[in-house]
């Protein structure tokens, strides 16, 4: 059927995402889902949307989880953009910010849908080498560019860069979009939402796949000043208009609005992280500092791979990323509840035991 495709198509190279396998009793840790449920609001929320409604489109605006998503970053509602998770917000950014004479910069060590969204746009890139920390040094970046993009915290490895490098970063980027990519920011890093309306080429990303549960709902949103907002919903508006159906929007709105439910569910998930890191650590593994819900970890003695193979024949999963080869001994480990984290933690002791 390769008769049929456009250029386009066999020149790419498309993202793989960690695998949903189907087995029982499997701890599951390689897709940095959140380990706890959904707010019970979201539930009743959800329950309470079901019903003759579903026959009419949805608000293909989402004004109501717009001003949700505003009021809780202090920000009006037209520096809020949502999509269908934050893969779309970030598909339509690389489309309506990204696309220029220069190539754009991102980490080499990152999320590697980046490189695909190139790849599907033609956009040009150039790939920044974290340090021998494995950390992103924006000095690195003060360079020309058509855009600038990475995660924080950075992914896989976990590590988070303070605010003020940003901050320092966009003082001396005014001619191009930097955009923060913080799916994972709620677990312990800062924020650079509150330099939004400050800096008019700033652009930060959300999910709520994450710290709200809602991996199952596929909702995403940006925060940046109007002319970028209104360069998102110009792609959006020419791709699909209704990219939230009424049961996300529904349940976004709150998730957003239950602030307790939020708040304890991150803090016992970095107090996990805490355990497992000092677990890990005891059974002689070097682990980069997270500021996300997974940890990097690696063992000197012991190959990446071959320790992701015999955590499977447990049925426990974890994430193994074999390019580059910088990485390669790594794994990078979700944070599970405290009975997974324990379950993983003997099934290495197991492993690493003398024969």
């Amino acid at each position: 059927m390769s008769r049929f495709w456009s250029p386009v198509v066999h020149g790419l190279t498309p993202y793989v995402p960690g695998e949903q396998p189907k087995l029982n009793n499997l701890v599951k840790l390689n897709t940095n889902e959140n380990p706890y449920g959904p707010s019970l609001r979201v539930l009743e929320a959800l329950r309470a949307e079901a019903g003759d409604s579903l026959r009419l489109y949805p608000d293909p605006n989402s004004d109501r989880l717009k001003q949700a998503i505003g009021e809780y970053h202090g920000l009006d509602t037209a520096n809020v953009f949502v999509g269908n998770g934050s893969d779309e917000v970030l598909a339509h950014t690389f489309q309506a910010l990204l696309k220029h004479d220069l190539p754009i910069l991102f980490p080499d060590i990152s999320y590697s849908f980046y490189p695909v969204y190139c790849g599907l746009y033609g956009i040009d890139y150039t790939e920044i080498a974290l340090t021998e920390q494995f950390a992103i040094n924006v000095d690195d970046y003060m360079r020309p560019n058509g855009g600038i993009i990475f995660p924080n915290p950075n992914a896989p490895t976990g590590r988070a860069i303070p605010l003020a490098d940003i901050e320092r970063l966009l003082q001396a980027n005014g001619e191009s979009v930097v955009v923060i990519d913080e799916a994972y920011v709620d677990f312990g890093a800062e924020s650079a939402a509150v330099l939004v309306k400050k800096y008019p080429q700033l652009l930060v990303v959300h999910t709520l796949s994450k710290s709200r549960s809602l991996a199952g709902l596929r909702v995403g949103y940006a925060l940046g000043q109007p002319e970028l907002i209104e360069a998102l919903v110009r792609v959006k508006d020419s791709f699909n208009s209704y990219p939230l159906d009424r049961f996300a929007q529904a349940g976004a709105v709150a998730a957003m609005q239950d602030r307790a439910w939020f708040d304890n569910t991150c803090r016992k998930v970095m107090t996990s992280r805490d355990k497992l890191v000092a677990d890990l650590s005891k059974l002689g593994f070097e682990v980069l500092p997270s500021a996300a819900n997974f940890v990097f970890a690696r063992h000197p003695q012991h190959d990446g791979a071959e320790l992701t193979a015999k955590l499977r024949e447990r049925s426990i999963i974890v994430r193994h990323f074999r390019k580059p080869a910088r990485i390669a001994p790594f794994m990078r480990i979700t944070v599970g509840t405290d009975v997974q984290c324990a379950a993983l933690v003997d099934a290495l002791k197991d492993i690493l035991k003398p024969v």
